[in-house]
C-alpha cells in the first residue's frame, strides 16, 4: 500500500517512544512491534487498513509486518508536545493531504485497543454521517482523575471551569477512539490543534492534557455530533475479551 493507493476507509494510530510515557509511568522501548500486534491484527482481520506513525521501528521491523493491511509512517517527535498530543497533529496533516481520497477515518491507541468488526458498515454509523463516535468510560467528568488532568486548561481558557460545573454529571469520553467520515473528523481535528497550539505549548503539569482538551472542546463545540459507548467501544478497562458486539475493545 503507498501513499498514492490509501483506501477510502482506514484506521489511524501512532506509536512514538524514547520519551517518558506519563500514562504508563515508563520510556517506551523502541522497535518493540509487540506493542502494537494486537491492533494490527485486529484491522487485518476485519479487513481494513491501518496506518502507523512512528518513530522507532526499523526498517527490518517495517519489512516484516508491513502488507496490505499495514503501514508504517516515520516520523520525527515533537519538541513541544507529548506523543498523546502529538498524534493529532500528524493525524490532522495526513487527512489534510489526502482529504480526496479518504472518505471515513478512525483514530485509535494502539497498545490497548483492538478492532472487533467493521465500524464503517455499521448501521449506527451509515445512518449518522454527521457524527463523531467516539469511546467513553464509566465515569462521569468529575472526578479526581479529570480534576487533575485539566489543572493546566483551568487557569488558561477563560470558559473552562464554567465548562467542567455544566459537563460535571456527563459520561466521561474517552479520547482512544475517535472516529467518522472524514471532512467531519478533519473539521474537529483542525479545532483540537488549535486548542492545543493555543493553550498546551507550556503545560508544567504532569499531565499531558489530551483528555481534558478532548473533552472540553467535544463537549462545548460539537455536542450535537456525539455518539459514544455501544456499540462503539465495550466497557473501558473491563478487558470484554468474549464481546462481538462493539466496534472497538479499549482494555
Amino acid at each position: 500500500m503507498s501513499p498514492s493507493t490509501f483506501p477510502a476507509q482506514i484506521i489511524l494510530g501512532s506509536l512514538i517512544t524514547g520519551g517518558y510515557d506519563v500514562n504508563r509511568n515508563e520510556i517506551l522501548p523502541p522497535d518493540d512491534f509487540s506493542l502494537v500486534q494486537k491492533w494490527a491484527e485486529s484491522i487485518q482481520k476485519a479487513g481494513l487498513q491501518g496506518i502507523l506513525f512512528h518513530n522507532g521501528f526499523s526498517p527490518e521491523t517495517c519489512e516484516k509486518h508491513q502488507n496490505q493491511h499495514l503501514q508504517f509512517v516515520h516520523v520525527e517527535p515533537s519538541p513541544v508536545f507529548n506523543p498523546n498530543v502529538y498524534r493529532y497533529f500528524l493525524y490532522l496533516d495526513f487527512l489534510q493531504k489526502n482529504a480526496n481520497k479518504i472518505s471515513d477515518v478512525f483514530v485509535t491507541d494502539v497498545s490497548d485497543v483492538v478492532l472487533i468488526q467493521n465500524p464503517f458498515s455499521a448501521p449506527e454509523y451509515l445512518s449518522s454521517p454527521a457524527h463523531i463516535f467516539c469511546g467513553d468510560e464509566l465515569k462521569t467528568l468529575q472526578n479526581d482523575w479529570m480534576q487533575a488532568h485539566s489543572a493546566h486548561f483551568r487557569t488558561q481558557i477563560a470558559d473552562f471551569g464554567q465548562y467542567e460545573i455544566e459537563f460535571a454529571e456527563e459520561t466521561l469520553l474517552n479520547c482512544g477512539v475517535i472516529g467518522g467520515q472524514a471532512r467531519v473528523m478533519l473539521d474537529f481535528l483542525t479545532h483540537l490543534t488549535a486548542l492545543h497550539t493555543t493553550y498546551n505549548q507550556s503545560n508544567p503539569t504532569a499531565y499531558t492534557g489530551d483528555m481534558g482538551a478532548f473533552n472540553y472542546l467535544i463537549r462545548t463545540q460539537f455536542a450535537p455530533k456525539i455518539l459514544h459507548g455501544f456499540p462503539v467501544n465495550t466497557v473501558f478497562k473491563a478487558y470484554e475479551e468474549s464481546r462481538k458486539d462493539c466496534w472497538f475493545r479499549h482494555k
